[in-house]
This record gives C-alpha cells, sequence and structure tokens, in this order.
C-alpha cells in the first residue's frame, strides 16, 4: 500500500503482478517454468536453454519484464 500511495503522490505508474506470478521459477531468458524451487535455491540452470540464474536477479527480470508488458497494454 505504501509504494502505491507514494507513486500516486509523486504521479508515477504503479503496477501490481499477480502475488502467484513464478517470478523466481520462470527463466528469463527462454519462459521455462520450474515445477519446484525451493527458498534455499539461489542459483539454478535452465534445463531448456542453459542458462545460469541467479535466484534474486531473475525474478527481477521477469517482474520487471510483466510489468513493461501490462504498460504497453495500458498505453494502446
Amino acid at each position: 500500500r505504501q509504494l502505491a500511495y507514494k507513486c500516486r503522490w509523486y504521479g508515477r505508474n504503479y503496477i501490481e503482478i499477480d502475488r502467484w506470478f513464478p517470478s523466481s521459477k520462470r527463466c528469463s531468458n527462454c519462459g521455462y517454468i520450474a515445477e519446484k524451487m525451493p527458498l534455499n535455491v539461489r542459483e539454478w540452470d535452465c534445463p531448456d536453454c542453459g542458462t545460469h540464474h541467479d535466484r534474486d536477479i531473475n525474478a527481477s527480470k521477469n517482474i520487471l519484464a510483466a510489468g513493461l508488458a501490462v504498460s504497453v497494454c495500458r498505453a494502446t
């Protein structure tokens, strides 16, 4: 709530993605979604494309991509 409030206050866009969006489990390179990924797994390799991921960096790339996709859809 606080982030949404601050965005409104400063005239910025606020885009919220689904709470259950698989940001950590989705390969930001090819889109493959891993079935399970316990929280203790900090790095992983995509079985489809072989890309090595840091869990948090991969999640941030996926969240950015999801937000940009929503932003573009709203602009049209």
